[in-house]
């Protein structure tokens, strides 16, 4: 028997200015009450300290968030000089205290450059990476220290916007699965002075920038206005999640055979790589890859 909606059928990418002292997912569940949508996902985690962009994928556009979850990411982040917290951000207690000496955007400068490039990271504890099947924030909370594994990240670049007194502020390019938290911890500790994050705010998520955000605060306007219409005009389509690879259009006849799973040829196709595809009529089908024949595979169909 089929499932029972319990909400619209509605498709799109919202992006959401993530408000401060509010999770992620209490973000998503807010949002998707507001369009009553049926189905709703977010494209990565941001603490509840931390602001900023955070795409919210409605209806077909979910099987789109994993791709914006491997997405390069860009923060505006401040760093507290001096100070050693618990969770390396403000919400934890703070574990250590040194003189902020001798520190200039010279130095910060020189510090931010062996950053740059391909590095491992060490997860921090207060994360939800799991170990043994549990999160290691829940392992965190009863006190316990567990050996994790190194992880391999790329900052693409590390920018000095400002330094006052114990307050420095960076503009921060990543890849994902970066930990700005501990970032910032390591540049403190390379500074002689330790360091933890007073603020947080994401700026970039793949292809989107802060520029198109909206606040949870103008939703809920139109929300209670009951303008359901308004609030579908702020959706992007799918396909703008994905404007990084190249666009195939298929024929009626491929698109057809497409949808049943099949990989199909089309009059112009990439050498290699993930594609968009579109139909005879560029409606939107899903994302696919160039196989070892040449052809166009379905990989993840995106039909609304």
């Amino acid at each position: 028997m089929a499932r029972r909606r319990k909400g619209r059928n509605i498709s799109g990418i919202l992006l959401l200015d993530k408000p401060l002292n509010l999770t992620s997912n209490g973000a998503l569940q807010r949002v998707k009450r507001l369009y009553k949508a049926d189905k709703a996902g977010h494209t990565g985690s941001l603490d509840p300290l931390a602001t900023g962009l955070l795409p919210i994928c409605l209806g077909a556009a979910t099987k789109a968030s994993a791709f914006l979850l491997d997405a390069d990411k860009r923060y505006l982040t401040t760093v507290k000089l001096g100070e050693k917290t618990t969770t390396a951000d403000a919400e934890g207690d703070i574990i250590e205290t040194r003189a902020v000496e001798g520190v200039t955007p010279q130095s910060v400068t020189a510090v931010l450059q062996q950053f740059i490039g391909e590095i491992e990271q060490l997860p921090p504890m207060y994360s939800a990476v799991k170990h043994k099947g549990e999160r290691l924030y829940k392992l965190a909370r009863e006190g316990k220290v567990v050996e994790r594994k190194t992880r391999h990240i790329t900052i693409f670049s590390i920018d000095l916007i400002s330094l006052h007194d114990d307050l420095l502020e960076l503009d921060i390019h990543c890849s994902k699965g970066t930990y700005v938290r501990t970032l910032a911890e390591d540049i403190g500790e390379q500074l002689g002075c330790g360091g933890h994050v007073a603020a947080l705010r994401r700026t970039l998520v793949g292809p989107y920038d802060d520029s198109a955000m909206v606040s949870l605060e103008q939703l809920q306007s139109l929300g209670h206005e009951g303008e359901l219409q308004a609030l579908d005009q702020l959706l992007l389509p799918i396909d703008s999640g994905l404007v990084q690879w190249p666009a195939v259009k298929l024929g009626a006849d491929a698109s057809h055979y497409l949808k049943q799973g099949q990989a199909v040829t089309a009059s112009s196709i990439p050498a290699s790589g993930w594609v968009r595809i579109y139909d005879h009529e560029d409606r939107f089908l899903g994302a696919g890859i160039i196989d070892e024949n040449g052809m166009v595979a379905p990989r993840r169909l995106m039909l609304t």
